[in-house]
Formats: structure tokens, C-alpha cells, sequence
């Protein structure tokens, strides 16, 4: 089933504001892919140990577990939030699996969740590291 859901996102055209939110298998790492004007991957974590230890420029918001990236060719961020994109009844991407919409791939591996956009820039997490490029 959770093949099925990500397969049926790659066979159909993404809509003008389309909004996909899944999840690790752990629950650790919850994830939002939105198109449109707005266009981001972005993934919050639960529970990590932190790599990057400085503010974002100018943040007066949450930071330190929310990682972002857009479709420019700029690399990946540490997102200043106010929000969450976790939710609890979101999709399970499973260890393997990967899901593709606007550009954006996601992908979940037992060591973490990589997600990138068409330029190949992005972050990847885990529990221990967190990893902008």
C-alpha cells in the first residue's frame, strides 16, 4: 500500500498547489512536499541529536530540527518555523521507497530521509546527523 501511494503520486501530473505529507517508518522524521508558488520539500524531526547549533540569519522562530529546500538551485536549509508539518495520520513512506512530486524526491532509508530537488541539492537526516548540500 505504501508503494502504491507513492507510485500513484509519480504517475500523475502535479497539481498548481498540491500538498503531500508523509513519514518515516520510526516516526522520527515527518515530511512535506509542496508545488506550486510555494515549492518545498521540507521534514521536521522529533527527536535528534543536533548538527547545526546556530540560528538561521534573522530567526526569531523555531530552529534547529526543520530542514528545507526549494527548487532553485540553492542548497538546502535550516528552516526559521512556526509550524509543523508533522502529522500523526500522514503517509508511512517505508525503508526503500521514495516518493516524487514537482521536482522533488524523497527518499526513506533505514539510516535516514534524503530529499532533493532537480538541481540535486537538498539535506539528509538521521537521529545522529543532519546534512545540508
Amino acid at each position: 500500500m505504501k508503494l502504491a501511494v507513492a507510485l500513484i503520486l509519480l504517475a500523475q501530473p502535479a497539481l498548481a498547489d498540491d500538498l503531500y505529507f508523509f513519514r518515516s517508518p520510526s516516526g522520527n522524521i515527518h515530511c512535506m512536499i509542496a508545488t506550486g508558488e510555494y515549492a518545498e520539500a521540507r521534514c521536521d524531526m522529533m527527536d535528534l541529536t543536533p548538527t547545526y547549533t546556530r540560528p538561521p540569519a534573522d530567526c526569531d522562530l523555531d530552529w534547529g530540527s526543520s530542514f528545507a529546500v526549494g527548487l532553485g538551485g540553492r542548497k538546502g536549509v535550516l528552516a526559521c518555523v512556526g509550524d509543523t508539518v508533522a502529522m500523526q495520520d500522514s503517509d508511512i513512506l517505508g525503508y526503500g521507497d521514495y516518493v516524487r512530486l514537482g521536482g522533488f524526491e524523497c527518499v526513506s532509508e533505514k539510516t535516514g530521509m534524503t530529499c532533493t530537488n532537480p538541481a540535486g541539492h537538498g539535506f539528509t537526516l538521521s537521529k545522529a546527523r543532519q546534512r545540508l548540500f
